[in-house]
């Protein structure tokens, strides 16, 4: 099944100068065809027909993320990214980022049985960002930032 990109669609219908429109199938569940249909029934078949699987399924490990890992990691450690399978996570301190790392096959088995439909396949785990000493357009290359002033 290919994914189809509406944008590019309504592109060439204008080009064309016609807009192609999609036959809708009315589904039959009680005696009538115009018998109300449940919302979930209309909502599944829309996430099925638009392919938004695992664009769901990744954002609820993002929002789900403290139940998924539990509180004490969710408190120090935050999803930052999830691009091409490897999910990016910062931690407050290096402490953490390293007990992490050395808990990432547990964390990731975890993730995966919790959130089945995010592809996660690997962690990159990062500690704090530190802050930066470059500020200005005077700056010299290869300065240690303020200790570099006291000689």
């Amino acid at each position: 099944m290919t994914k189809k990109d509406l944008a590019v669609e309504l592109f060439r219908s204008f080009q064309t100068g016609k807009r192609t429109r999609k036959k809708i199938e009315i589904k039959q569940q009680g005696n009538r065809a115009t018998d109300p249909q449940l919302l979930s029934d209309l909502l599944s078949d829309l996430v099925h027909e638009r392919e938004w699987k695992s664009g769901i399924a990744e954002g609820t490990l993002f929002s789900t993320w403290p139940k998924i890992v539990g509180a004490e990691i969710a408190e120090h450690a935050t999803p930052l990214s999830l691009l091409e399978g490897v999910l990016t996570v910062q931690t407050s301190s290096t402490a953490w980022a390293t007990q992490l790392r050395l808990l990432a096959p547990d964390v990731l088995a975890t993730i995966q049985s919790s959130a089945p439909g995010a592809l996660v396949e690997s962690l990159t785990i990062i500690g704090p960002q530190t802050p930066s000493w470059k500020k200005g357009i005077r700056t010299i290359r290869g300065s240690k930032g303020p200790r570099d002033t006291y000689g």
